[in-house]
């Protein structure tokens, strides 16, 4: 079994930066990949962006030149950088972990998921 646990949220004015962070911790095999989902009151839960033990990632259109993955393979810690937040990136930002190595947009692909941080962006 892995754990993830985000941390990092909080409130930002409009134009401002955040950074999230997830780290995975226990069995964590050799190929995994990571991502950031988003979710609002009574909507799916949202693409971010993605990255894998290959250091290959994906990042969803809508926040392309924004938000930026990386990941530190060493401390099993993935971080979700976010840039010239808008009001309407307000959400819980969930971190997921995935037993495969392909990056998938799919929820369910994910294996493992952490309780979600609170991300509000004020105008």
């Amino acid at each position: 079994q892995a754990q993830v646990e985000e941390s990092g949220g909080g409130l930002v004015q409009a134009g401002g930066s955040r950074r999230l962070s997830c780290a995975a911790s226990g069995r964590i095999p050799s190929a995994y990949a990571m991502a950031w989902f988003r979710q609002t009151p009574g909507t799916e839960r949202e693409f971010v962006a993605a990255v894998n033990d290959a250091d290959n990632t994906f990042t969803a259109t809508s926040v392309q030149g924004r938000f930026f993955i990386s990941r530190d393979g060493a401390k099993k810690t993935t971080y979700l950088q976010m840039n010239n937040l808008k009001p309407e990136d307000t959400a819980t930002y969930y971190c997921a972990l995935s037993n495969r190595g392909t990056i998938m947009i799919q929820p369910g692909w994910y294996d493992y998921w952490g309780q979600g941080t609170q991300v509000t962006v004020s105008s």
